[in-house]
């Protein structure tokens, strides 16, 4: 899961201001490298590891003219973190393409064997975002390239659409020709459009999440669609067209965990979607018998869960750990023993709230089971008289394999044993999880049609073990 952005504005627009307010409000979608491309008569790029601050200052945006241009902040799931690997990634044959996505490719063997047999074209990096590059610049090239129309460009889309298996939602702009976007036939990552009016004219911009605008003061147009194509030529003229689709999945997970509270995905307010989930998180507890005295929530993605939890149980919420804001989100952290440095330095339990206290705690999920175990531990030497777990997510049973970073199968604590295994290995009294029924029921209540693979097992491209197999060998190499 990683942020990217593009903006495309008139003549005397500095689109390169906009990118990096955007990448700032999306700085929680990826650590580890930034990256920004801006055109004018040709390309600039600036990338470095790190985040957004550390890389880029006014020097760097003085020295990157252009009124169009895109940026990418990277949680790496594939391939290195290295500086090679950072996007955006360009191309300067069949004409200049530059590219940033957010997603992962999963048919990498195929396409890498498809483009070089066919198009003689040899992969530079461990980033999938070479795949996509390479399978659109390959469609353009058999075009006419001379007189390349609307029409061509949308084939060329939708014909990489039908190659590129997997999860990709993805900004290009064509050098001299305008802003390209498009999603993969399931719209399994978010991308919102927004615009706003200028005196010298309109500007177009795509973001990962709809907040990135609220900083900019750009209306939010709506998503881009599952398969869904946008085109913004150089007249600022806006093409739309439905391309490749299949049916639409939304991640799930992004509602849970990896948006912003503020944002609107797919019409609806992640803060409430989070209050509504904690809401049905009282079946599970009530059926349990359970009698917590408090509940209180790991700051911070897990707040709306655990406020409406204890407003259906009619149990007071309290602020349960104070939390140390300048440390980043533990879980898109590259590895365990960095992930759990994370969690030590950013939470420290408020004892006064919680010492002699049936302390119901919620979290957004369970993956590991590390970071759990870490928060039971740390309520206990509270004086906490009982830690109940609370999991805003059903169980993870299985990886994504899309774009998240969900550990190896035999890594994940729901495949450990019974949910008595469970509460002995993060040492809680008791865990309670999400019912991934009453979680389905409730996106179709709200018209959300969602993948939730890592609950379920079904993956909406299909069957995925060979996928999965190839992913976790990288995976565990790649720790190695």
């Amino acid at each position: 899961m990683c942020g990217i952005v593009g903006f495309y504005g008139p003549p005397d627009k500095k689109a390169v201001y906009d990118i990096i307010s955007g990448l700032l409000s999306l700085q929680h979608r990826g650590q580890d490298s930034v990256g920004v491309v801006t055109f004018d008569d040709k390309f600039h790029m600036k990338k470095g590891l790190g985040l957004v601050s550390n890389v880029f200052h006014n020097a760097n945006l003085d020295a990157m003219p252009g009124a169009v241009g895109m940026g990418h902040v990277r949680y790496t799931t594939q391939g290195s973190n290295e500086l090679m690997n950072v996007q955006p990634f360009t191309v300067n044959y069949p004409f200049g393409l530059s590219m940033v996505h957010n997603g992962n490719v999963i048919n990498f063997k195929y396409l890498r064997k498809y483009l070089y047999e066919e198009h003689h074209r040899l992969l530079e990096t461990s980033n999938d975002l070479e795949l996509l590059l390479y399978t659109l610049a390959s469609e353009l090239e058999i075009r006419d390239l001379k007189n390349l129309s609307l029409d061509d460009i949308f084939e060329s889309v939708i014909a990489t659409q039908k190659k590129v298996r997997g999860a990709y939602a993805t900004i290009t702009v064509i050098a001299n020709k305008g802003m390209l976007v498009f999603t993969d036939p399931y719209g399994i990552r978010p991308l919102v459009m927004g615009k706003k009016e200028t005196p010298s004219g309109t500007c177009y911009g795509f973001a990962s999440e709809s907040t990135c605008f609220d900083y900019l003061d750009y209306e939010v147009v709506g998503d881009i669609g599952a398969g869904e194509i946008v085109f913004i030529d150089n007249n600022m003229q806006v093409h739309r067209r439905v391309g490749y689709r299949e049916r639409s999945a939304h991640c799930i997970f992004c509602y849970i965990y990896f948006s912003r509270e503020d944002s609107i995905m797919r019409g609806k307010l992640v803060a409430d979607m989070r209050v509504k989930m904690g809401r049905m998180l009282a079946n599970q507890i009530k059926m349990s018998g359970l009698e917590p005295d408090i509940v209180i929530d790991v700051p911070s993605s897990a707040y709306f869960f655990a406020s409406g939890l204890s407003e259906e149980l009619g149990i007071p919420y309290r602020r349960g750990f104070a939390k140390n804001n300048h440390i980043g989100r533990s879980f898109i952290s590259p590895t365990q023993s960095e992930r759990e440095k994370v969690v030590r330095n950013k939470l420290n339990p408020i004892r006064e709230v919680v010492a002699g206290k049936k302390v119901a705690v919620v979290d957004d999920s369970i993956v590991r089971g590390t970071t759990s175990k870490h928060i039971v531990s740390l309520l206990r030497k509270a004086g906490a008289e009982k830690v109940y777990f609370v999991s805003a997510a059903p169980p993870i049973i299985s990886p994504c394999i899309y774009g998240i970073d969900m550990a190896t199968k035999g890594e994940l604590i729901a495949n450990a044993g019974d949910i008595d295994e469970i509460n002995r290995m993060i040492g809680a009294d008791a865990t309670i999880y999400q019912s991934l029924n009453d979680m389905q029921q409730f996106c179709r209540s709200v018209s959300l049609p969602t993948c939730d693979a890592c609950f379920s097992s079904e993956y909406p491209t299909g069957d995925a073990k060979e996928v999965f197999e190839q992913i976790e060998q990288e995976r565990l190499s790649s720790r190695k």
